[in-house]
């Protein structure tokens, strides 16, 4: 059976963070995703004595659990089967040309009753960008090419925690507007969070000499922020699950109910009448 072309260039990936790391990597939003999950495990009432993260940025979570394992988001993960308690993949999974294999590598590293939490950029992460981008170079050349990496809606997402065999599965998601002072200095910060295109179909032709002033302008027209900055949206989903064990609640099987709705509610029930359109597309 043939394999679906791959999504990123791994290796251009690797070279681009990389370079973040040598030249001062730009790190607020994985800051605020650790802030995030630390806040989420604190209201969990289980204490974890083996948690791992799977890091492409390990200084930062060395400073936060210094007693977890470190490991790097490569096509197969380096943890032990059943060996951890808790594993958190951080804001990595969105450039994974195999999500679900990750997803559920990770569910097999827990032990039973173990916690799994994911952070990624989805949905409509840098949807400025994309229009500009995909807007300026249809007009200047004819075509387009990819230069923004796709990623999942919250409802996919939530269903690979599924498809991955995780209990209890939850997927939430909160959007981030960050303000720059034009589209080169979010650029800029892009490459600094080792985020910039790293897409294994991206053009490797030259741009017009006008493209990216273009965009520029065009981003500022657009998607405009105060002060006569532009506006970018990061869209940061939590994926969460448990590896299953027989402690952990589970749904009633259908029919299973002791009681009706009808009762619980103090309401009489009725026959359903006949199912009508309600005329939306």
């Amino acid at each position: 059976m043939s394999h679906p072309p791959d999504l990123t260039d791994r290796r251009t990936l690797l070279v681009r963070r990389a370079r973040a790391l040598r030249q001062g990597a730009e790190l607020f939003l994985h800051e605020e995703v650790a802030d995030e999950i630390e806040e989420r495990l604190s209201e969990v009432n289980k204490s974890f004595t083996a948690p791992a993260v799977v890091t492409a940025f390990p200084d930062l979570w060395r400073n936060r659990l210094p007693d977890a394992r470190i490991v790097a988001d490569d096509e197969v993960l380096d943890l032990a089967e059943g060996g951890h308690d808790l594993v958190i993949h951080a804001l990595a999974l969105h450039w994974a040309n195999d999500p679900v294999g990750q997803l559920v590598q990770a569910r097999r590293a827990l032990k039973p009753d173990g916690l799994f939490i994911a952070a990624l950029f989805g949905g409509r992460t840098l949807h400025e960008l994309r229009t500009v981008l995909a807007e300026t170079e249809s007009r200047l050349t004819g075509g387009l090419s990819p230069r923004v990496l796709p990623m999942g809606e919250i409802r996919d997402l939530g269903a690979l925690l599924q498809r991955a065999g995780f209990a209890l599965p939850v997927a939430d998601s909160f959007a981030k507007t960050v303000t720059y002072r034009s589209a080169f200095h979010l650029i800029a910060d892009l490459r600094a969070m080792g985020e910039s295109n790293a897409l294994a179909a991206r053009s490797r032709r030259p741009v017009p000499r006008r493209f990216f002033p273009e965009a520029a302008e065009l981003y500022a027209a657009h998607f405009p922020a105060a002060e006569g900055h532009i506006a970018a949206t990061f869209d940061i989903c939590f994926l969460t699950g448990w590896a299953p064990h027989e402690s952990q609640q589970k749904p009633l099987r259908p029919g299973s109910a002791v009681a009706r709705l009808a009762e619980a509610l103090g309401t009489v029930e009725r026959p359903a009448g006949p199912v009508r359109d309600s005329g939306t597309d």
